[in-house]
């Protein structure tokens, strides 16, 4: 399967969670509502990462969700980004027939809903560094990671 980058917007995003960006003129955003929780005992949990980056076209077969949790990722330095999701197949999984790969700039961050599949942190151009914030008990259902079908994220159909 091939997927094609296509632009990040709010609109596209939607279904699968917001996209952050810095207000325009001098101000504060708030973005509590795409904050999500969904178990009480439940610790908020920011961590930092480093990527280094990986070339397109990119195979992978490789998916997460956080069934419990929203997480967001926050570019701190960073070059193009992916941002690929996918809804809930019937039959449990990711639907990869509905995946889409969005192309996301540094100066846009996003909020994966909870219970969203999406694919791991991949960097393009260079190496990056994110901040990330979920919510997590440490009990082992945070997250989950799966093998999917291969499939090609390229820039261009």
């Amino acid at each position: 399967m091939r997927l094609t980058l296509e632009p990040l917007t709010a609109e596209a995003f939607a279904p699968f969670g917001e996209v952050l960006a810095a207000p325009a003129e001098p101000g504060r955003v708030y973005i509590e509502s795409a904050l999500a929780n969904r178990r009480d005992q439940a610790k908020p949990s920011l961590s930092f990462t480093v990527k280094d980056p990986a070339a397109l076209p990119l195979a992978s077969s490789t998916m997460e969700r956080h069934p419990h949790s929203s997480q967001t990722f926050v570019p701190m330095d960073a070059g193009r980004w992916l941002v690929l999701v996918a809804p809930h197949a019937a039959a449990g999984g990711p639907d990869m027939t509905r995946a889409r790969a969005f192309l996301a700039h540094p100066d846009q961050g996003v909020t994966y809903g909870a219970d969203v599949w999406h694919h791991p942190s991949t960097v393009f151009d260079r190496r990056a560094r994110f901040a990330i914030f979920m919510w997590k008990t440490g009990a082992g259902d945070d997250d989950e990671f799966v093998q999917v079908a291969p499939f090609t994220v390229v820039e261009e159909a």
